[in-house]
């Protein structure tokens, strides 16, 4: 263990230099815009602002499961924000997200377009525009929005917190990976208990508490992320791994999923959809791998 009195916080603690660390440059403790750049506007009534991280990853897969169900409605241009290159500082997403993270959408198909941000808000947003995905029983509906919930307060612990530490910050240290390693083995097991009673998060039936949760924690067991199945052992989590397998076959998952990547294998990745075609005529470069924390 570090020697624990290595550190002493001031008094008032002032922004005076970067914190280090892969994502250092994107991070400050003031709100706003920092330049002027607009949106561009695609056809479709639902305009997205994304990137493919898990939480981005949760818009796009919700997007193209309404279409394979058949809610043409449901159709949308993804535009890419380059978090790494300050895209969500421009004034113009700021308008749409004064938080400034990805994902958000706008919904130009209401009587003055709906701004949506928040990963959670977004696919909570189409469910009850479409009347899909989410159970309309009181009880089932409750549990979907229950483990929806749950997902949102949970994951800050697996992204900003273990993620942050085991693979981002400028030097590996005992103390958070520790802290964090031990709260994200409890929340697989959490899913782990539960999922060896339901198929999905609700029950038997698909919802939008699963597209929220596999992104994060299906990509955690399926080593697509932050490289830790193994040091995690996440094999162990039989439940979590069926589940995770199950829904990585849905072809409408495999599409969203790739939707504003920019890393990978180029056949992994779209940088922008705007149109169903999109999928079969992509050719892309390979980029820098994003922040999987936003």
């Amino acid at each position: 263990m570090s020697d624990a009195n290595t550190y002493q916080p001031p008094k008032v603690w002032k922004w005076e230099a970067e914190n280090g660390g892969t994502w250092a440059s994107t991070n400050r403790p003031i709100a706003g815009p920092t330049h002027d750049k607009p949106l561009p506007v695609g056809k479709h009534p639902l305009q997205l602002y994304s990137l493919a991280t898990p939480n981005g990853q949760k818009a796009t897969i919700m997007l193209e499961e309404l279409l394979a169900l058949g809610e043409s409605g449901a159709e949308y241009d993804a535009h890419l924000i380059k978090i790494g290159d300050g895209d969500q500082f421009g004034s113009g997403f700021v308008e749409i997200n004064p938080n400034s993270k990805i994902p958000t959408l706008v919904d130009h198909s209401t009587p003055t377009p709906t701004r949506v941000f928040e990963s959670g808000a977004i696919l909570l947003y189409l469910a009850e525009k479409f009347g899909q995905l989410l159970p309309q029983e009181p009880k089932a509906r409750t549990e979907s929005l229950s483990w929806l919930f749950w997902q949102i307060g949970s994951a800050p612990y697996l992204g900003g917190g273990f993620g942050h530490f085991y693979s981002y910050a400028p030097e590996k240290m005992e103390y958070p990976i520790d802290r964090f390693t031990m709260e994200v083995k409890r929340q697989l097991d959490v899913l782990d208990r539960h999922l060896a009673d339901n198929t999905f998060l609700a029950g038997e039936a698909y919802s939008i508490a699963d597209i929220a949760t596999w992104p994060w924690y299906g990509g955690l067991v399926r080593n697509a992320l932050y490289d830790a199945a193994e040091f995690l052992d996440a094999a162990s989590y039989e439940n979590v791994v069926r589940w995770a397998e199950e829904i990585w076959q849905r072809p409408a998952v495999r599409r969203g999923r790739i939707v504003n990547r920019t890393w990978g294998e180029p056949e992994e990745q779209l940088h922008e959809r705007h149109d169903a075609s999109d999928f079969e005529t992509r050719t892309q470069d390979k980029l820098a791998p994003p922040d999987e924390q936003d």
